[in-house]
């Protein structure tokens, strides 16, 4: 009957090939898909904002819209571009 021996580096060793296989696992492959249009509530969810606030940057003009059968849209680029001009 043969015997191993296990050390505590052949446990360290295995533990972390282990972690690095479950986190491949469990990481996207690839990001979800980005709706290039979104409506007013999916960009104040997105933002975290108020729907007035929302309004304002509309008003103001940093941020534009397009209507459709009374409902706003907005494209995610532009929003993409708004967050990225408040951060520079």
């Amino acid at each position: 009957m043969a015997v191993e021996i296990i050390t505590r580096e052949d446990l360290q060793h295995f533990r972390l090939q282990l972690l690095n296989d479950i986190r491949q696992l469990i990481t996207p492959k690839q990001p979800p898909p980005v709706k290039p249009w979104l409506k007013a509530s999916d960009v104040r969810r997105l933002l975290g904002i108020s729907a007035g606030k929302l309004q304002a940057l509309r008003i103001a003009g940093k941020l534009h819209s397009s209507k459709i059968g009374g409902i706003h849209y907005y494209k995610y680029e532009d929003i993409q571009q708004l967050l990225e001009s408040q951060i520079s």
